[in-house]
């Protein structure tokens, strides 16, 4: 990551981005009955679980074409795993925001980044994919949000998402529509950024308005004036209004332009079928053309294609809101003989690890229990008898990110070089920041979270910063390196095992980056670029099941003295691209490779080998006795990880490099 912290990348989080767009909303506090609430917030939960069940067998299935009209298409296959379970069971569009609802329960309506991600680390331990595999990867690195959704180091920042798994922080909200969007997109940013959080502004924008509106292009104009004025889910919206009003009687038409336009026609380094603009668009339309009614909009959602099963269930969880549980046709959360309440009042988890099977009626009243203590925490109060309570709402709460450092990659430090770094983003900056105690590196200066100037010397420097906001104060120590000059640069060879992408062979695999993401040759180790089209090199080769050592180093024509390297990882695969170890070699006077001493690797490599463990754009600096040498070299074993694609199965173990690194 470049050391200039992207501030205008991360423009959406601070609340402050939201007043400006509801100023014109703000209005006197509404009014809701509490069973009224409840209702909506069954509805809510019961819409999703529909959607959700309903549109997994459509999921990724349409893409060059649309699903056909025979509706409704009811539940298919997935009648027989309702009866195995006795009830709903999860996955991901309902499975996260379960698991966020009982953070809410242990911490409050607005846990931290940390207290998410440790509950991401605990329960999430397979089936996530994308930018939430990328996230997860991320966090057991050491990071928090919203480093792990940052476009920098989670190379599927652009997915689908947020979309499905945060629509929990808008039902709590209700009516309380700037605060919804805002909240959404600071939770949006554990796995995304940039305009990969935008449609879950959108939709968390419609979800706590929801409460008061129930005109579906009424809502739609809400959430559209939520999102950033010109901002690229914004112009889409406004094309899809378009294309209805061109095709108001065809939906197949207009889904055809749509999907020319954001699939089709998309630029190579976010062309995928889980984009998450392109399926926001597919849930705009299908809105449009549903046209406020559950089963053909439920229907439409599935019919838009792509990732049908997600925009299913966001869009049938909101018109749970609208309508309440008299809006959701009774077949559809009653499809088994005998059942008398809404999916048996059951609901099995079969995807995250430690997360309880629990009544839908107590995750119903667990999610009023956080929706009242929100509203009464952000100035609104409760008034009635018992049995006929009226909640009274805030509509113009605003949403404060929760005190906490951010923690991410520390500032790539060389000496005599300009260094420019921020320690906040736009979550964390309106807070007070002050060099608590330590000393930094000589020709450096900080000032209210910024260091800046030009180290003089290299070594390590440990600083203790203090974060506050008026009422809390928080400090925390930073390892800060400053290293000697690269001499990677300088190098005569370059040292590689595979000097060649096997382009073949990736054509062949499941990979999911644009493919001018991935270098030709490895001379981009020594460039200086870490990111972005033609930076990643995959040592992919023939094709074998066989375990592979890979290899990458440097050789000079006169010796150097070298103490330090640092190996800049790449994207990475389902099916591999990391090391499961690492050492480093170099030639002694005989021209052999013999092993360095005294090894240490910050951070140290992941303890497992399993994909969801690994992180996106890492890097690890490897600290050595110094050797005086003409070659160096970092060595390890690849990982050979299965996969369910048959031609990906077949490929070899290989490591994916951005850039390696050499220091004094």
């Amino acid at each position: 990551m470049k050391t200039k912290r992207r501030l205008f990348e991360l423009t959406l989080i601070a609340s402050l981005v939201f007043l400006v767009h509801f100023i014109s909303f703000a209005k006197k506090p509404a009014k809701i009955k509490v069973s009224e609430l409840k209702d909506k917030i069954a509805a809510a939960w019961i819409g999703q679980m529909i959607g959700n069940i309903y549109g997994l067998p459509h999921e990724n299935k349409y893409v060059n074409a649309p699903g056909s009209e025979n509706w409704p298409y009811g539940y298919t296959k997935n009648i027989d795993k309702l009866k195995k379970y006795k009830g709903a069971f999860s996955d991901d569009d309902t499975d996260v925001e379960y698991m966020y609802l009982l953070q809410m329960q242990k911490f409050g309506p607005e846990p931290t980044y940390a207290e998410l991600r440790d509950a991401w680390m605990y329960h999430i331990r397979d089936r996530v994919w994308l930018a939430n595999r990328g996230a997860l990867g991320l966090m057991h690195f050491g990071y928090t949000p919203p480093f792990t959704g940052d476009k920098d180091l989670n190379p599927h920042w652009y997915q689908i998402d947020p979309q499905l798994i945060n629509e929990i922080w808008a039902v709590t909200a209700p009516g309380m529509i700037g605060y919804a969007a805002s909240k959404s997109d600071w939770a949006a940013r554990i796995t995304s950024d940039d305009w990969g959080t935008q449609p879950t502004i959108f939709y968390g924008a419609m979800y706590s308005a929801a409460y008061f509106e129930k005109d579906i292009d009424k809502l739609i104009e809400i959430g559209f004036n939520a999102l950033p004025k010109n901002s690229r889910f914004a112009n889409t919206i406004l094309d899809m209004k378009a294309l209805y009003a061109k095709y108001p009687n065809d939906w197949k038409l207009a889904r055809a332009e749509m999907a020319k336009k954001y699939y089709t026609d998309e630029p190579d380094m976010t062309k995928t079928i889980w984009n998450a603009n392109l399926n926001g668009a597919c849930a705009v339309l299908a809105m449009l053309y549903g046209e406020g009614d559950f089963q053909h909009t439920l229907d439409l959602s599935c019919a838009m294609g792509f990732d049908a099963d997600n925009q299913a269930a966001t869009v049938a969880g909101l018109m749970g809101v609208i309508n309440g549980m008299d809006g959701l046709p009774k077949d559809l959360y009653l499809p088994i003989e005998g059942w008398t309440t809404p999916f048996n009042d059951t609901y099995i988890n079969i995807t995250r690890y430690d997360l309880p099977d629990a009544k839908i009626s107590d995750i119903i009243d667990q999610t009023l229990k956080e929706t009242i203590d929100l509203v009464i925490l952000k100035g609104g109060s409760v008034s009635g008898e018992p049995g006929s309570e009226v909640l009274t709402i805030n509509s113009n709460a605003v949403f404060n990110p929760p005190l906490e450092f951010y923690i991410g990659p520390l500032p790539e430090m060389e000496v005599n070089k300009p260094v420019d770094f921020t320690f906040y983003t736009d979550a964390n900056k309106q807070y007070l920041w002050t060099l608590h105690s330590g000393s930094l590196p000589e020709g450096v200066t900080f000032d209210a979270g910024r260091i800046a100037g030009i180290p003089k010397k290299s070594g390590y420097y440990t600083i203790t910063l203090q974060l506050a906001n008026g009422n809390n104060k928080i400090v925390r120590d930073f390892d800060l390196l400053v290293r000697n000059t690269n001499l990677a640069p300088t190098a005569d060879t370059i040292y590689a095992n595979v000097r060649q992408l096997n382009e073949k062979v990736l054509d062949s695999c499941w990979y999911t980056f644009g493919k001018s993401m991935y270098a030709k040759n490895v001379e981009v180790i020594n460039d200086g670029n870490t990111n972005g089209p033609g930076s990643v090199f995959y040592s992919l080769a023939a094709k074998s099941k066989l375990p592979k050592v890979d290899y990458y180093g440097y050789g000079w024509d006169t010796p150097h003295e070298i103490s330090m390297t640092a190996l800049h990882t790449g994207c990475l695969e389902e099916f591999g691209g990391w090391f499961t170890s690492l050492n480093v070699q170099y030639l002694d006077e005989s021209g052999k490779w013999v092993p360095v001493e005294n090894t240490s690797i910050t951070p140290a490599l992941p303890k497992t080998d399993i994909v969801f463990f690994q992180p996106h754009f890492a890097e690890y600096v490897i600290s050595f006795k110094p050797v005086k040498t003409k070659g160096i070299r970092v060595i390890g074993d690849t990982k050979v990880q299965g996969h369910w694609n048959k031609y990906t199965k077949q490929v070899s173990g290989f490591t994916s490099i951005t850039e390696l690194s050499v220091y004094h």
